[in-house]
């Protein structure tokens, strides 16, 4: 029923603004400078953000793109809220030439016999419109605009992308991306996440093309010109970084969720047979979130479009979402496995988005997490319940990485950050929002156990639909807390009082806002040294800094004022219970008996926290390692790799048998590779080499041989001489010792060496098998290659620079 009431309003706003002239052809009309005196004055508004006092309810917006001239002509009339008199109204624009202005009564009666003077503040993207009338408090009236400007060259705002066709054919389409703050270039508006509004758009386009909104199209108008007029349902209410749409000539296809949703895939018409591997996720997914959510998807259709110009990975715009090319489509001759999972993730990420975001949304962009940290965290969930042979958990384990790498940085920041400004804003839009904010997500829902953590969130989408929120408000409906009012009512939830004492975890109560304000509003990532004594487990924490040693003069003052409330979870050789204790002191103890032989601590790396045992504690776990790698499960051996990476007070002999262990299975193997990718340590790089190695898959050591015969991830001059020492003995088990081929092996892996450590390096290995080898003339050929390599790099490497410096001048 309030969609019909929408649509009237809409059908009034036609009538109203019916008389603005149509285009007679494709080319838009060039605004002009609004008429009225404005020289006397002065902009009404210094501050950042918009004022409060005028709230809009409804825009009706026209747009007429021109994909000629490549520029664009529109109006729009928004209803609004004014809240204190005032002669002013003041909003966003940015790039718009605005020809006219006029304010309307609730009669639609102008305010104004005269166009309205318009005055523009460049430098906080805001124009200000003057009434002589006062505009009267508790009363609502219509602000009618006219507008024009280029489409853009740029990934955002109203602008233009291009395709070719297999013939070579340059075609055009235009299309939108908003998010954070550039709504104001395609349209004036309040331009801000929490004045939500709903939305009435018109397109006008020529029949060549198709228009694309939020919401389905409810007519379609011929007009003068040979032009299109496409009409579409009114909005839910929203905020005007999720309005979108786009003109094109893409092609589609469709199909229905169990609930009735209409999800099409939009693409290039020559791309549309690699759009079916997304259709049919983006059903699975919607129903998926539907039935996790509890609450039903609020729009009639959701619409995917490759864009193919397109800055992000995709932009959850309601009803209307857009990805890049290759966040969307998958072509099945040609697309791998990884391809398959990124478009998998992609759109479980901005589906998520449409309750996450869309439905709740931030108050304000210092809190973008809330839409950020869930819709990455989500989509790790909602990959894992639909799509289980993909094994996404292994990237949930890396995205955690990615944020520990970040946060233990002095120049990190807090999840909750101040940004005013539209660069600090898009700055907010990093590893510390998304992957941290979904570690810190995944610590709090394995600590306050899944049940009780998607009751919370369903609460928490339910009481601010249609509404914004704060970081306090999601501690609150999770703490299951509510106002006097809804206690009073009979709601099941506890008044404000009581919301340190609403969970009991072995005999604590746990303040859910205080715990989690330590993670959200203060940077970094603690480090939590684990000690034995006795039956006491001793824990320490401190902040962890990978570019500040306890040594440094600095670190006293970095560590100032840090603490956080720690949900520590540990396990023990003596049973496969988890064990829960919050921590919120510098130090802290639990006892757990003096029959236990060994503590993993941060189970399955549930927790946002690095570990290191002390006083022997990195021993016991190398032992269990050694002894019975399985005593623990892969992600707590992936764990314990990472934790090796990252702290470099340990032993060489014990991070080389985390790292050879680790190796051993899927998981851990891939991790090790990723961390030598990125690993800036020679000497780290050269022991995870040594437990790439170690494998016994003899897939993954055809993938380092060709690695290494590439060149560009792993040095040759690395691979070989490392699979040579690790693989030995297998080797002389496959191959008898004098055959040719651990003789081409031997003679061969050493033939490029061509410095002294190398020979040092040679030789200590020989020694270590001299017992196996004693007899093999390929042994001291492959000696004599590497010591005639060395007397030829001395004798003639500094003849030949000069040699190739003097040929350069002369080239000159």
């Amino acid at each position: 029923m309030d969609l019909v009431k929408l649509f009237v309003i809409s059908v009034l706003h036609v009538c109203l603004v019916g008389c603005q002239s149509t285009q007679s052809s494709q080319q838009a009309s060039r605004p002009h400078p609004p008429s009225g005196g404005s020289s006397n004055l002065s902009f009404p508004w210094s501050r950042l953000r918009l004022p409060r006092y005028i709230i809009p309810i409804h825009y009706h917006l026209l747009l007429h793109p021109n994909l000629t001239s490549l520029s664009f002509t529109g109006s729009v009339q928004i209803q609004i809220d004014v809240q204190n008199n005032t002669n002013w109204v003041v909003l966003h624009s940015k790039g718009l030439q605005i020809s006219k202005a006029t304010i309307l009564d609730q009669n639609f009666e102008h305010l104004s016999d005269q166009v309205l003077p318009v005055l523009h503040n460049p430098s906080h993207e805001q124009v200000g419109i003057f009434s002589p009338r006062v505009l009267s408090s508790g009363q609502k009236y219509f602000l009618y605009i006219e507008f024009g400007a280029e489409l853009s060259e740029k990934f955002f705002g109203f602008y233009k992308s291009t395709y070719k066709t297999s013939t070579g054919e340059t075609r055009v389409l235009a299309s939108t991306h908003f998010e954070p703050t550039s709504a104001r270039l395609a349209f004036p508006c309040f331009d801000e996440p929490s004045f939500k509004a709903n939305f009435s758009v018109r397109i006008r386009r020529s029949p060549e093309f198709i228009s694309l909104s939020n919401m389905p199209i409810v007519k379609t108008l011929e007009i003068s010109g040979g032009l299109l007029e496409d009409r579409f349902v009114p909005s839910v209410k929203m905020s005007t970084y999720l309005v979108a749409f786009v003109i094109c000539d893409f092609k589609s296809v469709t199909a229905t969720t169990s609930s009735g949703i209409q999800v099409s895939i939009y693409a290039a018409p020559e791309k549309w047979q690699q759009t079916h591997y997304a259709l049919k996720v983006a059903v699975k997914m919607l129903d998926f979130f539907e039935e996790y959510f509890n609450i039903r998807y609020p729009l009639p259709k959701q619409d995917l479009i490759a864009i193919p110009d397109f800055q992000a990975g995709a932009m959850e715009n309601w009803g209307l979402t857009t990805y890049r090319e290759t966040s969307l489509l998958f072509d099945p001759l040609t697309s791998s496995v990884s391809d398959k999972l990124w478009v998998t993730m992609v759109i479980g990420h901005e589906l998520a988005h449409q309750w996450f975001g869309n439905l709740v949304t931030m108050e304000w962009w210092n809190d973008i997490w809330l839409n950020e940290g869930f819709a990455r965290y989500m989509e790790y969930i909602a990959v894992e319940a639909t799509y289980p042979e993909l094994k996404v958990e292994e990237y949930l384990l890396h995205t955690c990485f990615a944020a520990v790498g970040l946060d233990s940085l002095n120049s990190s920041r807090p999840i909750s950050s101040t940004a005013e400004n539209p660069t600090q804003i898009k700055e907010m839009f990093d590893t510390v929002s998304y992957d941290k904010g979904a570690c810190v997500l995944h610590m709090l829902r394995y600590f306050l156990t899944d049940t009780v953590f998607q009751s919370g969130i369903v609460r928490y989408l339910r009481k601010y639909s249609y509404r914004n929120a704060h970081n306090q408000d999601l501690w609150d409906t999770l703490a299951n807390t509510c106002s006097e009012e809804d206690f009073i009512s009979g709601k099941h939830c506890y008044i404000s009082s009581q919301a340190s004492k609403n969970y009991l975890f072995v005999g604590e109560h746990l303040n859910l806002t205080a715990m989690m304000s330590t993670w959200t509003l203060q940077k970094g990532i603690p480090l939590i040294t684990v000690t034995r004594k006795g039956s006491k487990l001793m824990f320490r924490q401190d902040r962890f800094l990978r570019t500040v040693l306890p040594t440094d003069p600095l670190w006293y003052s970095l560590q100032q004022g840090f603490l956080w409330h720690i949900p520590l979870t540990y396990k023990t050789d003596v049973s496969n219970a988890v064990h829960r204790h919050l921590m919120t002191k510098k130090t802290d103890s639990v006892h757990i008996g003096d029959d236990i032989s060994w503590v993993k601590v941060n189970t399955d790396m549930t927790g946002y926290y690095v570990v290191h045992y002390e006083d022997g504690g990195w021993d016991e776990i190398t032992k269990v390692l050694r002894e019975n790698h399985t005593a623990l499960s892969y992600k707590d051996r992936t764990h314990l790799i990472h934790n090796a990476v990252q702290l470099v007070t340990l032993p060489t002999d014990v991070a080389e048998t985390v790292f050879s262990v680790g190796a051993q299975d899927e998981h851990g193997w891939n991790s090790l590779f990723y961390t030598y990718t990125t690993s800036l340590s020679e000497a780290q790089k050269h022991k995870i080499m040594s437990a790439l190695a170690s494998t016994k898959d003899t897939n993954k050591l055809h993938r380092l041989l060709e690695l290494g015969l590439e060149g560009k991830v792993i040095k040759s001059q690395e691979m070989s001489a490392l699979v040579l020492k690790v693989n030995w003995n297998r080797l002389v088990q496959k191959f008898q010792l004098g055959s040719s081929c651990i003789r081409n092996i031997l003679i061969g892996t050493t033939g490029h060496f061509t410095t002294p450590e190398e020979l040092t390096d040679v030789n200590l290995f020989f020694e270590s098998i001299k017992e196996q080898i004693s007899e093999l003339r390929a042994v001291q050929i492959a000696l004599d290659n590497v010591q005639k390599n060395i007397r030829w790099m001395q004798r003639n490497l500094e003849p030949l620079q000069n040699w190739l410096n003097e040929q350069m001048k002369t080239a000159q």
